[in-house]
């Protein structure tokens, strides 16, 4: 999926939410663990009833890999049924790898060849090398970690070197050089707030994923006024506030009544640009 048709899609939906399919298996209602595959049940559920009010699904890999080969079936079975149901929904595969050139290109390889995924999340430590091998595929999209929304984020990310540079705002301006708008995009926490307005005088036109509103306390108002740009340039992440709404037989239902919650308020915001 290009940028253009990510765009459309935003436009089409009056929507800019992705859904974080993060599915721990001791918060899904109790009546699933009688299925087969719990985890796949809830998150097939949750995209059903969601579907129209998103324009992205991200599953977050540990969710998944902790359960080992039964978690990684899951998550397969998870992006297979999206991209048959659904296949104008946006896919971001929350890995956060990043490691030495040869087994980047491995990652690569496993998320962009064989799962066929749309993007995967990715850890700039390491450098260029570590970044390229993702950038390598037609199509694809790197999210690479800039500015994030833990409480740790101070411990690097907000460090400045003797120009009085920031860390991520280093991470934004070099990584230009591997990549650009059309291929890569930046994880930026929605806690950040005004922040954003130091992202955007870097990255103006750039897609920017965003977690943390809903259960983590970030503003939805403030990420579109000081994120938004001409093509609304955000996908705003939402994960427990929506899946984990309800616990009942009804959980689907209500994960759709908070996902066009947020869907309206976001319809609101893209007024401005649309």
């Amino acid at each position: 999926m290009n940028k253009q048709e990510l765009f459309e899609n935003i436009k089409r939906k009056k929507s800019f939410l992705c859904v974080g399919l993060d599915t721990d298996i001791k918060k899904i209602p109790e009546h699933l663990l009688d299925e087969e595959d719990p985890v796949f049940a809830f998150n097939k559920a949750i995209i059903d009833a969601t579907a129209p009010y998103c324009i992205a699904y991200k599953p977050n890999l540990a969710f998944y890999e902790h359960l080992g080969m039964k978690g990684w079936m899951a998550f397969e079975k998870t992006v297979q049924y999206i991209k048959l149901q659904y296949p104008d929904q946006f896919i971001i595969a929350d890995a956060k790898r990043g490691d030495i050139g040869n087994t980047s290109a491995m990652y690569a390889s496993s998320f962009f060849s064989e799962l066929d995924i749309d993007s995967v999340t990715v850890a700039p430590y390491m450098g260029e090398d570590s970044v390229t091998p993702f950038l390598a595929y037609e199509g694809k999209w790197v999210i690479l970690l800039a500015l994030t929304s833990n409480k740790g984020s101070q411990d690097f990310q907000l460090t400045a070197d003797a120009n009085g540079e920031r860390l991520f705002e280093k991470v934004l301006r070099v990584s230009q050089q591997w990549g650009n708008d059309e291929n890569m995009m930046y994880v930026v926490g929605a806690t950040q707030g005004r922040m954003f307005e130091d992202i955007r005088r870097i990255v103006p036109n750039h897609f920017l994923l965003v977690p943390g509103i809903g259960a983590q306390g970030g503003s939805l108002e403030d990420v579109c006024k000081y994120g938004m740009n001409s093509m609304c340039g955000l996908i705003v992440n939402s994960s427990r506030a929506i899946i984990y709404a309800d616990k009942s037989r009804n959980f689907a239902h209500v994960a759709a009544e908070k996902a066009k919650e947020v869907q309206q308020q976001m319809e609101e915001q893209l007024k401005a640009i649309l």
